[in-house]
C-alpha cells in the first residue's frame, strides 16, 4: 500500500553526520488522517530497535534513549519524505537502517510490527 525507499547511508568516522531519507509512495486513491513513520536499525547479531518516530497527523516526534539529542526525524510533506538526521555518531549506531510506516496509530514510541517497510540502508560508523 506504501512503498518506501531509503537513500542516504554510508561510512562515516565516529562524531560525524549522516542524514538519511525515506521516501514514500502512497498508492493512488488512498488517503490517511496520519501516517506513524519510524526508523528502526538492525546491528548485526542484535534484535531490531526503533530509533525514531514521527505522527504526521500532529508532527509529535519520539525518540529512543540511545539516540536522543543526537538524531532528529522529519518530514518533508512536499516531497513526502522522512528524514533521519544523524549527528554525532558513535560506532555502536552501526547498523541496517529502516523506514517504516503504517496508518494505525498506536501511541507515540510504539516500534513493533508496522505494516509498511523499506528496504534498508546500511550505515557504519568507524573509530
Amino acid at each position: 500500500q506504501i512503498l518506501l525507499v531509503e537513500s542516504g547511508g554510508g561510512s562515516v568516522q565516529a562524531g560525524g553526520s549522516l542524514r538519511l531519507s525515506c521516501e514514500a509512495s502512497i498508492h493512488t486513491g488512498r488517503t490517511y488522517s496520519g501516517l506513524y513513520m519510524a526508523w528502526f536499525r538492525r546491528a548485526p547479531g542484535e534484535g531490531r530497535e526503533g530509533v525514531a518516530a514521527l505522527w504526521t497527523g500532529d508532527g509529535r516526534t519520539y525518540y529512543a534513549d540511545s539516540v536522543k539529542g543526537r538524531f532528529t526525524i522529519s518530514r518533508d510533506n512536499a516531497k513526502n519524505t522522512l528524514y533521519l538526521q544523524m549527528n554525532s555518531l558513535k560506532p555502536e549506531d552501526t547498523a541496517m537502517y529502516y523506514c517504516a510506516a503504517d496508518p494505525v496509530f498506536r501511541g507515540m514510541g510504539y516500534f513493533g510490527e508496522m505494516q509498511n517497510w523499506g528496504q534498508g540502508v546500511q550505515v557504519t560508523v568507524s573509530s
